[in-house]
């Protein structure tokens, strides 16, 4: 990569200048070199340790570890050394937002690389947009959003459901029964699901919400008994995802005919409610553990080895790795003088790497990946069984549901 160095220096130096913008206190007379001082480079590691969904970002935390000791093992980057510096939120936005702060303000890291939840990611935006600083969010999520400070490494709605919601129209049938968490994932997911939905001439019956950590589902479940949907499409999350599948299992439903598809069931959840639970249910996502490739093998096997033999890798926390070798591969562009976020963005965008998920690439225009959607279906030891994936990488569009909108390098435009 270092062969494109020349075409980032004048972007680097200007992205130097403009990044030092909020930090008066550290004005120095070569402070180009703020950002790779003494051979390393500082980020930030913000995932919480502690907390409701430490469940979930504890992983995503590891995950992000072991590639910058890996990188890190093979002589850095062009010889820097990457030290992470670990906060843990505590599952709060507020305190999102504050660890940020320090992390760009205080500790004069030139990215951070967190978060899990959407509410964590809008809480920290405005220190990355005010501060000139640079985000990576590793989750998939809803979209409609549009910023300068975000590379977004986790699947849009067009991602997991372009290829998911006709093929469940075809195996199971038009009658949908869309059950969710109230917030904004959800409710996102599914105003694009009903989008597609009605364009293969089928009908949502019925569209619920719970609440957060919400654990009684015998209503509901009564209700998928007499409404007898052809598709229960669950974007629940976090220990309510395990609450729903235990007792939809306790009530003998069959999801031969009744499945739930969900785009947020990963292994992860599947090894907190056990894989019997699971069985026979789908997830659309550009990864699954199982995955037959040499890249996902090195990856299983590097994260067992060094976090244990029970541990199991995801979707999440298989993109809060490769974002990490994206990064190492921005900055191995870049003379040391050069290291900047602003800088490290541009030399980011149409970057390449061989993923565990396969061939992964940042799209220039909205800083989101192309990633390879995949549909699995659980099996009772708690693996999925890859039945089908895309042909190709697909684009990101994180205005799908909302045709008349495009996020561009410029920023969000009316088409």
């Amino acid at each position: 990569m270092n062969k494109n160095r020349r075409e980032f220096l004048k972007v680097g130096a200007a992205a130097g200048a403009v990044s030092l913008v909020g930090f008066p206190h550290i004005w120095s007379k070569n402070s180009s070199l703020a950002f790779a001082q003494d051979g390393e480079i500082k980020v930030g590691v913000l995932f919480s340790l502690t907390g409701t969904t430490a469940i979930i970002e504890e992983s995503l935390n590891k995950a992000t570890l072991m590639a910058i000791e890996e990188i890190n093992a093979n002589g850095g980057i062009n010889g820097l050394k990457i030290t992470p510096v670990v906060e843990d939120p505590a599952s709060d936005p507020a305190t999102f937002a504050e660890k940020a702060r320090k992390l760009v303000l205080s500790d004069r890291c030139v990215s951070v690389f967190g978060s899990y939840t959407s509410a964590s990611r809008k809480a920290v935006l405005p220190v990355f947009e005010k501060q000139e600083n640079l985000f990576w969010y590793p989750t998939l999520y809803e979209g409609r959003e549009c910023s300068k400070n975000v590379i977004y490494t986790g699947a849009v709605p067009n991602q997991q459901q372009d290829d998911f919601i006709p093929w469940l129209v075809e195996k199971f049938g038009k009658r949908w029964y869309l059950i969710g968490s109230n917030y904004i994932y959800p409710k996102e997911e599914n105003n694009y699901c009903k989008k597609l939905l009605e364009g293969l001439g089928a009908e949502v019956i019925a569209e619920e919400y719970v609440p957060l950590g919400h654990s009684e589902f015998s209503s509901v479940i009564n209700k998928f008994r007499s409404e007898k949907p052809n598709v229960i499409f669950s974007t629940v999350v976090g220990d309510s995802v395990v609450a729903l599948h235990r007792q939809y299992r306790a009530a003998g439903l069959d999801p031969a005919t009744m499945p739930m598809a969900s785009l947020t069931t990963s292994e992860n959840e599947v090894a907190a409610m056990g894989g019997d639970a699971a069985a026979g249910h789908f997830t659309s996502a550009p990864y699954f553990m199982v995955f037959d490739s040499p890249e996902n093998q090195r990856f299983v096997e590097a994260y067992r080895s060094r976090w244990g033999g029970d541990k199991v890798t995801h979707f999440v926390s298989e993109s809060a790795y490769f974002q990490i070798h994206l990064f190492k591969q921005a900055v191995a562009k870049l003379a040391a003088s050069d290291i900047g976020p602003l800088a490290i963005r541009e030399a980011v965008k149409g970057e390449e790497y061989k993923a565990p998920q396969g061939l992964v690439k940042v799209e220039p225009e909205n800083l989101h990946c192309w990633l390879r959607p995949k549909i699995g279906q659980c099996k009772p030891d708690g693996q999925f069984e890859i039945l089908t994936q895309s042909a190709d990488w697909l684009e990101p569009n994180p205005y799908s549901a909302y045709p008349n909108q495009k996020c561009t390098a410029e920023g969000l435009k009316e088409v």
